[in-house]
Protein backbone atom coordinates (compact mmCIF):
# COMPACT_ATOMS: atom_id res chain seq x y z
CA UNK A 1 0.00 0.00 0.00
CA UNK A 2 2.88 1.89 0.95
CA UNK A 3 4.41 1.84 -2.76
CA UNK A 4 1.30 3.00 -4.47
CA UNK A 5 1.64 6.82 -2.64
CA UNK A 6 4.68 7.22 -5.14
CA UNK A 7 3.09 6.02 -8.05
CA UNK A 8 0.16 8.55 -7.43
CA UNK A 9 1.93 11.57 -6.84
CA UNK A 10 4.08 11.60 -9.72
CA UNK A 11 0.55 11.19 -11.87
CA UNK A 12 -0.74 13.80 -10.30
CA UNK A 13 2.21 16.46 -10.85
CA UNK A 14 3.44 14.49 -14.48
CA UNK A 15 0.89 17.37 -16.09
CA UNK A 16 2.25 19.97 -13.91
CA UNK A 17 5.94 19.43 -14.56
CA UNK A 18 4.57 18.71 -18.68
CA UNK A 19 3.00 22.09 -18.92
CA UNK A 20 5.73 23.64 -16.91
CA UNK A 21 7.97 22.40 -19.55
CA UNK A 22 5.89 23.37 -22.58
CA UNK A 23 5.58 26.87 -21.24
CA UNK A 24 9.49 26.79 -21.19
CA UNK A 25 9.74 25.88 -24.47
CA UNK A 26 6.82 28.56 -25.48
CA UNK A 27 8.64 30.99 -23.64
CA UNK A 28 11.84 30.43 -25.67
CA UNK A 29 10.27 29.99 -28.79
CA UNK A 30 8.81 33.22 -28.72
CA UNK A 31 12.43 35.18 -27.89
CA UNK A 32 13.93 33.03 -31.01
CA UNK A 33 11.27 34.21 -33.21
CA UNK A 34 10.73 38.20 -32.04
CA UNK A 35 14.59 38.04 -32.04
CA UNK A 36 15.51 39.31 -35.50
CA UNK A 37 11.48 40.45 -36.39
CA UNK A 38 10.08 43.11 -38.01
CA UNK A 39 6.27 43.67 -37.94
CA UNK A 40 6.45 46.39 -40.33
CA UNK A 41 7.35 45.01 -43.27
CA UNK A 42 5.23 42.22 -45.41
CA UNK A 43 6.87 38.99 -44.25
CA UNK A 44 7.68 37.41 -47.77
CA UNK A 45 10.86 35.72 -48.73
CA UNK A 46 10.74 37.11 -52.09
CA UNK A 47 9.67 40.48 -52.28
CA UNK A 48 8.19 40.06 -56.24
CA UNK A 49 5.68 37.43 -54.70
CA UNK A 50 1.99 38.64 -53.53
CA UNK A 51 1.17 37.84 -50.44
CA UNK A 52 -2.31 35.27 -49.71
CA UNK A 53 -4.71 36.39 -47.24
CA UNK A 54 -7.79 34.77 -46.84
CA UNK A 55 -11.08 36.27 -45.13
CA UNK A 56 -13.61 34.83 -44.13
CA UNK A 57 -17.24 37.40 -42.27
CA UNK A 58 -19.37 36.05 -40.17
CA UNK A 59 -22.68 38.16 -39.44
CA UNK A 60 -23.54 37.86 -36.26
CA UNK A 61 -26.11 40.34 -35.43
CA UNK A 62 -27.83 43.29 -37.32
CA UNK A 63 -27.87 46.36 -34.69
CA UNK A 64 -30.14 49.03 -36.96
CA UNK A 65 -30.54 49.44 -40.58
CA UNK A 66 -31.27 53.70 -40.61
CA UNK A 67 -32.95 54.31 -43.60
CA UNK A 68 -32.82 57.58 -43.24
CA UNK A 69 -29.41 58.10 -43.10
CA UNK A 70 -28.87 54.62 -45.38
CA UNK A 71 -26.27 53.18 -42.76
CA UNK A 72 -26.56 50.18 -41.72
CA UNK A 73 -24.72 48.94 -38.18
CA UNK A 74 -23.52 45.28 -37.79
CA UNK A 75 -21.75 42.89 -35.46
CA UNK A 76 -19.10 41.00 -37.68
CA UNK A 77 -16.47 38.13 -36.34
CA UNK A 78 -13.77 38.91 -38.91
CA UNK A 79 -11.09 36.05 -39.62
CA UNK A 80 -8.12 36.73 -41.52
CA UNK A 81 -5.37 33.85 -42.48
CA UNK A 82 -1.99 34.45 -44.25
CA UNK A 83 1.69 32.48 -43.90
CA UNK A 84 4.15 34.38 -42.28
CA UNK A 85 7.76 33.28 -43.48
CA UNK A 86 9.39 34.30 -40.71
CA UNK A 87 7.59 33.05 -38.32
CA UNK A 88 8.35 29.26 -38.46
CA UNK A 89 10.27 26.62 -36.29
CA UNK A 90 10.44 23.09 -35.97
CA UNK A 91 8.18 21.37 -33.40
CA UNK A 92 10.86 18.63 -32.34
CA UNK A 93 13.21 21.60 -31.38
CA UNK A 94 10.61 22.68 -28.61
CA UNK A 95 9.16 19.44 -27.24
CA UNK A 96 6.60 19.16 -29.72
CA UNK A 97 4.85 22.75 -29.48
CA UNK A 98 2.79 23.46 -32.58
CA UNK A 99 0.86 26.36 -31.55
CA UNK A 100 1.39 29.16 -29.91
CA UNK A 101 -0.86 32.63 -29.27
CA UNK A 102 0.64 35.60 -29.12
CA UNK A 103 -0.49 39.44 -29.51
CA UNK A 104 -1.26 40.45 -32.32
CA UNK A 105 0.71 43.53 -32.16
CA UNK A 106 3.72 41.74 -32.56
CA UNK A 107 3.20 40.10 -35.73
CA UNK A 108 2.64 41.86 -39.29
CA UNK A 109 -1.00 42.46 -40.25
CA UNK A 110 -2.63 43.51 -43.56
CA UNK A 111 -4.00 46.51 -43.53
CA UNK A 112 -8.15 45.43 -44.59
CA UNK A 113 -10.59 47.50 -44.16
CA UNK A 114 -14.28 48.39 -44.93
CA UNK A 115 -14.24 50.41 -47.91
CA UNK A 116 -17.69 51.95 -47.54
CA UNK A 117 -17.39 52.57 -43.91
CA UNK A 118 -19.58 55.64 -42.38
CA UNK A 119 -18.47 56.13 -38.80
CA UNK A 120 -16.14 58.78 -37.52
CA UNK A 121 -14.36 56.32 -35.97
CA UNK A 122 -11.28 54.71 -38.10
CA UNK A 123 -10.45 52.38 -36.01
CA UNK A 124 -10.56 48.77 -37.26
CA UNK A 125 -11.00 45.25 -35.18
CA UNK A 126 -9.82 44.67 -31.70
CA UNK A 127 -6.49 43.81 -30.59
CA UNK A 128 -6.85 39.93 -30.24
CA UNK A 129 -4.63 37.59 -30.00
CA UNK A 130 -3.43 35.86 -33.39
CA UNK A 131 -2.85 32.02 -33.30
CA UNK A 132 0.60 30.97 -34.42
CA UNK A 133 1.34 27.58 -36.09
CA UNK A 134 5.17 26.23 -36.97
CA UNK A 135 5.02 26.55 -40.21
CA UNK A 136 3.84 30.20 -40.52
CA UNK A 137 0.50 29.91 -40.54
CA UNK A 138 -1.26 33.09 -38.85
CA UNK A 139 -5.08 33.02 -37.89
CA UNK A 140 -6.70 36.28 -36.82
CA UNK A 141 -9.85 36.16 -35.41
CA UNK A 142 -11.23 40.05 -34.12
CA UNK A 143 -14.86 41.10 -33.16
CA UNK A 144 -16.33 44.70 -35.39
CA UNK A 145 -18.98 46.48 -35.12
CA UNK A 146 -19.07 48.11 -38.18
CA UNK A 147 -21.12 51.02 -39.78
CA UNK A 148 -21.52 50.97 -43.72
CA UNK A 149 -23.31 52.97 -46.12
CA UNK A 150 -26.01 50.79 -47.56
CA UNK A 151 -28.06 52.04 -50.86
CA UNK A 152 -31.48 52.25 -49.75
CA UNK A 153 -34.48 51.75 -51.51
CA UNK A 154 -37.63 52.76 -50.08
CA UNK A 155 -40.00 52.03 -53.24
CA UNK A 156 -42.10 49.01 -51.93
CA UNK A 157 -42.07 50.03 -48.32
CA UNK A 158 -42.97 48.22 -45.97
CA UNK A 159 -42.82 45.56 -48.28
CA UNK A 160 -39.65 46.58 -49.27
CA UNK A 161 -36.05 43.98 -49.49
CA UNK A 162 -32.32 45.51 -49.08
CA UNK A 163 -28.97 44.08 -50.30
CA UNK A 164 -26.09 45.76 -48.41
CA UNK A 165 -22.64 45.82 -49.59
CA UNK A 166 -19.89 45.18 -47.22
CA UNK A 167 -16.70 45.42 -49.35
CA UNK A 168 -13.15 44.84 -47.81
CA UNK A 169 -9.67 45.29 -49.44
CA UNK A 170 -6.06 46.41 -48.84
CA UNK A 171 -5.52 49.76 -48.59
CA UNK A 172 -1.76 50.26 -49.21
CA UNK A 173 -1.12 47.27 -51.12
CA UNK A 174 -2.13 46.46 -54.33
CA UNK A 175 -2.79 42.56 -56.11
CA UNK A 176 0.56 42.27 -56.94
CA UNK A 177 1.75 42.46 -52.83
CA UNK A 178 -1.43 41.25 -51.23
CA UNK A 179 -3.93 39.10 -52.95
CA UNK A 180 -7.51 38.46 -51.29
CA UNK A 181 -9.30 35.17 -51.64
CA UNK A 182 -12.65 34.07 -49.95
CA UNK A 183 -12.50 31.26 -47.66
CA UNK A 184 -16.27 30.60 -48.36
CA UNK A 185 -18.41 31.39 -51.11
CA UNK A 186 -20.51 33.69 -48.65
CA UNK A 187 -20.52 35.05 -45.15
CA UNK A 188 -20.86 32.63 -42.47
CA UNK A 189 -24.82 32.83 -41.02
CA UNK A 190 -24.49 29.64 -38.83
CA UNK A 191 -24.28 32.07 -35.07
CA UNK A 192 -26.71 34.81 -36.86
CA UNK A 193 -29.21 36.16 -34.39
CA UNK A 194 -32.67 36.71 -35.82
CA UNK A 195 -33.48 40.82 -36.12
CA UNK A 196 -36.95 41.75 -34.54
CA UNK A 197 -37.32 44.32 -37.71
CA UNK A 198 -35.14 42.39 -40.74
CA UNK A 199 -34.77 39.00 -42.11
CA UNK A 200 -31.43 37.78 -43.82
CA UNK A 201 -31.83 35.94 -46.33
CA UNK A 202 -27.85 35.33 -46.89
CA UNK A 203 -24.81 36.56 -47.55
CA UNK A 204 -23.21 36.00 -51.09
CA UNK A 205 -19.40 37.31 -51.36
CA UNK A 206 -17.71 38.17 -55.01
CA UNK A 207 -14.13 39.02 -55.95
CA UNK A 208 -13.55 42.02 -57.92
CA UNK A 209 -10.04 43.29 -59.38
CA UNK A 210 -10.30 46.97 -59.53
CA UNK A 211 -8.39 49.41 -61.42
CA UNK A 212 -8.68 52.92 -60.15
CA UNK A 213 -7.71 56.23 -62.00
CA UNK A 214 -5.20 56.78 -59.33
CA UNK A 215 -3.32 53.91 -59.91
CA UNK A 216 -1.69 51.22 -62.69
CA UNK A 217 -2.22 48.52 -60.26
CA UNK A 218 -5.18 46.17 -59.66
CA UNK A 219 -6.69 46.64 -56.02
CA UNK A 220 -8.67 43.40 -55.21
CA UNK A 221 -11.94 43.53 -52.81
CA UNK A 222 -13.75 40.97 -51.61
CA UNK A 223 -17.36 42.14 -51.36
CA UNK A 224 -20.14 40.43 -48.95
CA UNK A 225 -24.01 41.35 -50.05
CA UNK A 226 -26.60 41.32 -47.11
CA UNK A 227 -29.59 40.37 -48.44
CA UNK A 228 -32.20 41.54 -46.53
CA UNK A 229 -36.10 41.49 -45.76
CA UNK A 230 -38.31 43.55 -44.13
CA UNK A 231 -40.81 42.09 -41.55
CA UNK A 232 -44.08 43.71 -42.49
CA UNK A 233 -46.30 43.31 -39.28
CA UNK A 234 -45.43 46.00 -37.62
CA UNK A 235 -46.12 48.32 -39.94
CA UNK A 236 -49.43 46.52 -41.70
CA UNK A 237 -50.91 46.89 -37.98
CA UNK A 238 -49.62 50.02 -36.89
CA UNK A 239 -49.99 52.39 -40.28
CA UNK A 240 -51.67 50.66 -43.23
CA UNK A 241 -54.31 48.90 -41.09
CA UNK A 242 -54.79 52.23 -39.37
CA UNK A 243 -55.47 53.90 -42.53
CA UNK A 244 -57.57 51.03 -44.16
CA UNK A 245 -60.03 52.18 -41.79
CA UNK A 246 -59.75 55.43 -41.73
CA UNK A 247 -59.98 55.26 -45.03
CA UNK A 248 -63.43 53.74 -45.31
CA UNK A 249 -64.76 56.60 -43.03
CA UNK A 250 -64.52 59.08 -45.97
CA UNK A 251 -67.76 57.12 -48.29
CA UNK A 252 -69.49 56.66 -45.50
CA UNK A 253 -69.47 61.00 -45.04
CA UNK A 254 -72.29 60.57 -47.67
CA UNK A 255 -74.25 58.22 -45.85
CA UNK A 256 -74.56 60.46 -43.22
CA UNK A 257 -78.00 62.80 -42.81
CA UNK A 258 -77.04 66.25 -44.73
CA UNK A 259 -79.08 68.10 -41.64
CA UNK A 260 -76.83 66.37 -39.23
CA UNK A 261 -74.38 69.45 -40.36
CA UNK A 262 -71.16 67.00 -39.51
CA UNK A 263 -70.68 65.64 -43.51
CA UNK A 264 -67.90 68.24 -44.47
CA UNK A 265 -66.49 67.88 -40.27
CA UNK A 266 -65.78 64.45 -41.10
CA UNK A 267 -64.21 64.54 -44.27
CA UNK A 268 -61.94 67.09 -42.69
CA UNK A 269 -61.13 65.00 -39.25
CA UNK A 270 -60.13 61.75 -41.96
CA UNK A 271 -57.88 64.16 -43.91
CA UNK A 272 -56.32 65.58 -41.07
CA UNK A 273 -55.48 62.01 -39.69
CA UNK A 274 -54.18 60.47 -42.55
CA UNK A 275 -51.90 63.74 -42.65
CA UNK A 276 -50.53 62.47 -39.64
CA UNK A 277 -49.70 58.97 -40.88
CA UNK A 278 -48.36 60.81 -43.68
CA UNK A 279 -46.16 62.39 -41.53
CA UNK A 280 -44.99 59.60 -39.90
CA UNK A 281 -43.97 57.54 -42.53
CA UNK A 282 -42.33 60.64 -44.05
CA UNK A 283 -40.15 61.05 -40.82
CA UNK A 284 -38.36 57.43 -41.23
CA UNK A 285 -37.70 57.49 -44.93
CA UNK A 286 -34.90 59.27 -46.55
CA UNK A 287 -35.70 62.76 -48.53
CA UNK A 288 -35.38 60.77 -51.47
CA UNK A 289 -37.27 60.92 -55.06
CA UNK A 290 -38.78 57.52 -54.75
CA UNK A 291 -42.04 57.73 -52.76
CA UNK A 292 -42.65 54.62 -50.51
CA UNK A 293 -45.43 52.55 -51.80
CA UNK A 294 -47.16 53.21 -48.46
CA UNK A 295 -46.71 56.85 -49.15
CA UNK A 296 -48.64 56.67 -52.26
CA UNK A 297 -51.35 54.95 -50.83
CA UNK A 298 -52.08 57.88 -48.46
CA UNK A 299 -51.79 60.03 -51.10
CA UNK A 300 -54.37 58.85 -52.86
CA UNK A 301 -56.71 58.03 -50.00
CA UNK A 302 -55.74 61.71 -48.89
CA UNK A 303 -56.81 63.03 -52.76
CA UNK A 304 -59.90 60.58 -52.40
CA UNK A 305 -60.75 62.19 -49.18
CA UNK A 306 -60.38 65.83 -50.74
CA UNK A 307 -62.62 64.69 -53.67
CA UNK A 308 -65.29 62.93 -51.29
CA UNK A 309 -65.37 66.20 -49.02
CA UNK A 310 -65.46 68.48 -52.28
CA UNK A 311 -68.51 66.48 -53.60
CA UNK A 312 -69.83 66.55 -50.29
CA UNK A 313 -70.34 70.10 -50.60
CA UNK A 314 -71.47 70.56 -53.44
CA UNK A 315 -74.67 67.60 -52.80
CA UNK A 316 -75.36 69.58 -49.97
CA UNK A 317 -75.74 72.44 -51.84
CA UNK A 318 -78.30 70.52 -54.23
CA UNK A 319 -80.05 69.54 -50.49
CA UNK A 320 -80.42 72.90 -49.37
CA UNK A 321 -82.04 74.23 -52.78
CA UNK A 322 -85.28 76.77 -51.26
CA UNK A 323 -88.00 78.09 -52.94
CA UNK A 324 -85.82 80.56 -55.38
CA UNK A 325 -84.37 77.39 -56.94
CA UNK A 326 -85.87 76.09 -60.42
CA UNK A 327 -86.69 72.93 -60.85
CA UNK A 328 -85.68 69.70 -61.48
CA UNK A 329 -84.53 69.27 -65.02
CA UNK A 330 -87.11 66.05 -66.87
CA UNK A 331 -84.14 64.37 -67.86
CA UNK A 332 -82.43 64.59 -63.66
CA UNK A 333 -86.39 63.67 -62.52
CA UNK A 334 -85.65 60.55 -65.26
CA UNK A 335 -82.49 59.67 -64.59
CA UNK A 336 -82.09 59.92 -60.60
CA UNK A 337 -85.54 60.21 -59.22
CA UNK A 338 -86.70 57.54 -61.34
CA UNK A 339 -83.82 54.41 -62.05
CA UNK A 340 -81.24 55.65 -59.59
CA UNK A 341 -83.19 55.88 -56.82
CA UNK A 342 -84.75 52.46 -57.63
CA UNK A 343 -80.95 51.01 -58.02
CA UNK A 344 -79.62 52.46 -54.55
CA UNK A 345 -83.04 51.92 -52.89
CA UNK A 346 -83.45 55.49 -51.82
CA UNK A 347 -86.80 55.83 -50.32
CA UNK A 348 -89.33 58.49 -49.22
CA UNK A 349 -90.65 58.11 -45.56
CA UNK A 350 -93.84 55.84 -46.30
CA UNK A 351 -92.35 54.08 -49.72
CA UNK A 352 -90.73 50.87 -50.23
CA UNK A 353 -89.58 48.78 -53.51
CA UNK A 354 -92.88 48.01 -54.54
CA UNK A 355 -94.15 51.46 -54.71
CA UNK A 356 -92.17 53.98 -56.74
CA UNK A 357 -91.69 57.70 -56.83
CA UNK A 358 -93.87 58.21 -59.74
CA UNK A 359 -97.27 57.09 -58.04
CA UNK A 360 -96.62 59.81 -55.85
CA UNK A 361 -95.93 62.31 -57.93
CA UNK A 362 -98.87 61.27 -60.32
CA UNK A 363 -100.84 62.10 -57.37
CA UNK A 364 -100.05 65.17 -56.49
CA UNK A 365 -100.41 66.76 -60.34
CA UNK A 366 -104.16 65.44 -60.26
CA UNK A 367 -104.27 67.14 -57.18
CA UNK A 368 -103.05 69.94 -58.77
CA UNK A 369 -105.27 69.91 -62.09
CA UNK A 370 -107.90 69.39 -59.74
CA UNK A 371 -107.08 73.02 -58.32
CA UNK A 372 -106.36 74.62 -61.33
CA UNK A 373 -110.23 75.15 -61.78
CA UNK A 374 -109.81 78.09 -59.81
CA UNK A 375 -107.45 79.58 -62.09
CA UNK A 376 -109.62 82.16 -63.98
CA UNK A 377 -110.95 83.40 -61.08
CA UNK A 378 -108.28 83.94 -58.60
CA UNK A 379 -104.48 83.98 -59.50
CA UNK A 380 -101.89 81.99 -57.75
CA UNK A 381 -100.72 85.45 -55.86
CA UNK A 382 -104.42 85.77 -54.50
CA UNK A 383 -105.74 88.62 -56.83
CA UNK A 384 -108.33 88.85 -58.79
CA UNK A 385 -108.20 87.71 -62.14
CA UNK A 386 -110.30 89.00 -65.43
CA UNK A 387 -113.20 87.81 -64.49
CA UNK A 388 -114.10 89.68 -60.91
CA UNK A 389 -117.19 91.95 -60.36
CA UNK A 390 -115.84 95.66 -59.37
CA UNK A 391 -117.55 95.23 -56.25
CA UNK A 392 -114.89 92.26 -55.69
CA UNK A 393 -112.06 94.14 -57.89
CA UNK A 394 -113.11 96.49 -55.10
CA UNK A 395 -111.78 93.59 -51.93
CA UNK A 396 -108.83 92.66 -53.38
CA UNK A 397 -106.91 96.16 -53.09
CA UNK A 398 -106.32 95.44 -50.01
CA UNK A 399 -102.97 93.94 -49.05
CA UNK A 400 -104.31 91.38 -47.14
CA UNK A 401 -107.78 89.58 -47.22
CA UNK A 402 -109.93 90.67 -44.25
CA UNK A 403 -112.04 88.65 -42.30
CA UNK A 404 -115.68 89.88 -42.08
CA UNK A 405 -116.97 92.24 -39.62
CA UNK A 406 -119.80 91.22 -37.45
CA UNK A 407 -123.36 92.77 -38.31
CA UNK A 408 -126.00 92.79 -36.01
CA UNK A 409 -129.04 91.88 -37.44
CA UNK A 410 -132.45 92.44 -35.96
CA UNK A 411 -133.37 88.65 -36.49
CA UNK A 412 -132.72 86.56 -33.86
CA UNK A 413 -129.00 84.93 -33.77
CA UNK A 414 -129.10 81.38 -34.60
CA UNK A 415 -126.56 79.24 -33.76
CA UNK A 416 -125.11 76.05 -35.42
CA UNK A 417 -123.58 72.89 -34.29
CA UNK A 418 -121.53 70.86 -36.49
CA UNK A 419 -122.07 67.63 -37.04
CA UNK A 420 -119.71 64.59 -37.24
CA UNK A 421 -120.28 64.58 -41.16
CA UNK A 422 -119.95 68.45 -41.55
CA UNK A 423 -116.92 68.02 -39.35
CA UNK A 424 -115.66 65.50 -42.07
CA UNK A 425 -116.60 67.90 -44.68
CA UNK A 426 -114.36 70.77 -42.80
CA UNK A 427 -111.46 68.29 -42.69
CA UNK A 428 -111.49 68.42 -46.27
CA UNK A 429 -111.36 71.56 -46.56
CA UNK A 430 -107.91 71.98 -44.55
CA UNK A 431 -106.47 69.29 -47.21
CA UNK A 432 -107.18 71.56 -50.08
CA UNK A 433 -110.27 69.83 -51.25
CA UNK A 434 -113.03 71.81 -50.57
CA UNK A 435 -113.57 73.62 -54.07
CA UNK A 436 -117.09 72.25 -56.24
CA UNK A 437 -117.12 71.79 -59.75
CA UNK A 438 -117.85 75.57 -60.24
CA UNK A 439 -114.74 76.44 -57.98
CA UNK A 440 -117.29 77.57 -55.37
CA UNK A 441 -117.85 76.24 -51.39
CA UNK A 442 -120.29 73.39 -51.79
CA UNK A 443 -123.41 74.11 -50.22
CA UNK A 444 -124.76 70.66 -50.67
CA UNK A 445 -128.06 71.18 -51.56
CA UNK A 446 -128.77 72.68 -48.30
CA UNK A 447 -129.39 76.20 -48.63
CA UNK A 448 -131.53 77.87 -51.56
CA UNK A 449 -132.60 82.00 -51.80
CA UNK A 450 -135.91 81.27 -51.33
CA UNK A 451 -135.15 79.43 -48.29
CA UNK A 452 -137.60 81.46 -45.25
CA UNK A 453 -136.26 79.31 -42.41
CA UNK A 454 -133.30 78.15 -41.00
CA UNK A 455 -130.53 77.08 -43.63
CA UNK A 456 -129.22 74.11 -42.77
CA UNK A 457 -131.53 71.62 -41.24
CA UNK A 458 -128.98 69.95 -38.76
CA UNK A 459 -129.91 73.78 -36.72
CA UNK A 460 -133.70 72.26 -36.12
CA UNK A 461 -132.10 69.47 -34.27
CA UNK A 462 -130.77 68.98 -31.10
CA UNK A 463 -127.44 69.59 -30.15
CA UNK A 464 -125.10 66.41 -30.11
CA UNK A 465 -123.54 65.95 -26.95
CA UNK A 466 -119.42 66.27 -27.04
CA UNK A 467 -117.48 69.54 -28.01
CA UNK A 468 -119.44 71.99 -30.78
CA UNK A 469 -117.89 74.80 -32.38
CA UNK A 470 -120.98 77.65 -32.07
CA UNK A 471 -121.42 80.38 -35.10
CA UNK A 472 -123.11 83.46 -35.31
CA UNK A 473 -125.22 84.22 -38.69
CA UNK A 474 -124.91 80.47 -40.82
CA UNK A 475 -121.24 80.80 -42.49
CA UNK A 476 -122.19 78.02 -44.46
CA UNK A 477 -125.05 79.26 -46.73
CA UNK A 478 -126.67 82.64 -46.97
CA UNK A 479 -130.58 84.31 -46.13
CA UNK A 480 -131.22 85.67 -49.95
CA UNK A 481 -130.99 89.04 -49.04
CA UNK A 482 -129.97 88.56 -45.29
CA UNK A 483 -126.56 88.94 -45.91
CA UNK A 484 -125.03 90.78 -48.96
CA UNK A 485 -121.77 90.21 -49.32
CA UNK A 486 -120.93 88.03 -47.13
CA UNK A 487 -120.73 84.58 -48.96
CA UNK A 488 -117.77 86.18 -51.62
CA UNK A 489 -116.04 87.65 -49.00
CA UNK A 490 -115.66 84.20 -47.01
CA UNK A 491 -115.10 82.63 -50.17
CA UNK A 492 -112.50 85.34 -51.50
CA UNK A 493 -110.75 84.18 -47.41
CA UNK A 494 -110.81 80.48 -48.62
CA UNK A 495 -109.55 80.80 -51.79
CA UNK A 496 -106.71 82.70 -50.39
CA UNK A 497 -105.94 80.70 -47.94
CA UNK A 498 -105.81 77.64 -50.43
CA UNK A 499 -103.83 79.59 -52.97
CA UNK A 500 -101.27 80.25 -50.21
CA UNK A 501 -101.09 76.31 -49.35
CA UNK A 502 -101.07 75.42 -52.75
CA UNK A 503 -97.89 77.75 -53.60
CA UNK A 504 -96.61 76.21 -49.94
CA UNK A 505 -96.99 72.75 -51.44
CA UNK A 506 -95.39 73.31 -54.39
CA UNK A 507 -92.50 74.70 -52.86
CA UNK A 508 -92.00 72.07 -50.82
CA UNK A 509 -92.55 69.62 -53.22
CA UNK A 510 -89.83 71.38 -55.37
CA UNK A 511 -87.49 71.09 -52.40
CA UNK A 512 -88.55 67.28 -51.84
CA UNK A 513 -87.26 66.40 -55.10
CA UNK A 514 -83.97 68.47 -55.36
CA UNK A 515 -83.07 66.58 -51.87
CA UNK A 516 -84.03 63.42 -52.89
CA UNK A 517 -82.02 64.38 -55.58
CA UNK A 518 -78.76 65.14 -53.19
CA UNK A 519 -79.95 61.85 -51.38
CA UNK A 520 -79.34 59.43 -54.79
CA UNK A 521 -76.14 61.10 -55.05
CA UNK A 522 -75.10 61.07 -52.09
CA UNK A 523 -75.64 56.81 -52.14
CA UNK A 524 -74.39 56.54 -55.79
CA UNK A 525 -70.92 58.79 -54.41
CA UNK A 526 -70.86 56.38 -51.44
CA UNK A 527 -70.93 53.13 -53.26
CA UNK A 528 -67.91 54.50 -55.97
CA UNK A 529 -65.70 55.85 -53.17
CA UNK A 530 -66.52 52.48 -51.72
CA UNK A 531 -65.26 50.36 -54.46
CA UNK A 532 -61.97 52.81 -55.27
CA UNK A 533 -60.57 52.15 -51.35
CA UNK A 534 -61.27 48.67 -52.07
CA UNK A 535 -59.75 48.76 -55.28
CA UNK A 536 -56.32 50.74 -53.83
CA UNK A 537 -56.28 48.26 -51.10
CA UNK A 538 -56.28 45.38 -53.15
CA UNK A 539 -53.40 47.19 -55.72
CA UNK A 540 -50.81 47.76 -52.77
CA UNK A 541 -51.17 44.19 -50.95
CA UNK A 542 -50.97 42.72 -55.07
CA UNK A 543 -47.86 45.10 -55.13
CA UNK A 544 -45.70 43.22 -52.72
CA UNK A 545 -42.65 41.49 -54.21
Amino acid sequence: MLKMVPIFCLAVLLPEVAHSAQGHFAQKLLNDLMENYSSALRPVEDTDKSLNVTLQITLSQIKDMDERNQVLIAYLWIRQTWHDAYLKWNKEDYDGLEVIRIPSSLVWRPDLVLYNKADDDFSGPMDTNVVLRYNGEITWDAPAITKSSCVVDVSYFPFDSQECNLTFGSWTYNGNQVDITMAMASGDLSDFVENVEWECHGMPATKNVIMYGCCSDPYPDITYTVLLQRRSSFYIFNLLLPCFLISFLAPLGFYLPADSGEKVSLGVTVLLALTVFQLMVAESMPPSESVPLIGKYYIATMTMVTASTALTIFIMNIHFCGAEAKPVPHWAKVLIIDYMSKIFFVYEVGENCASSSSSSSSHSTQNDNKHQHLGPRIQANGKPGNHITPEERQYYKYPRPQTPKPQHHPRVKVQHHITREERNHLTSFTSGKYEGSNGKIPMGGCCKEDQKHACCPEDQKPPVPGPTVTFGPCVFCTHGSGFPGVDAKLVRNVEYIANCFREQRATCAKGAEWKKVAKVMDRFFMWIFFIMVFLMSILIIGKKP
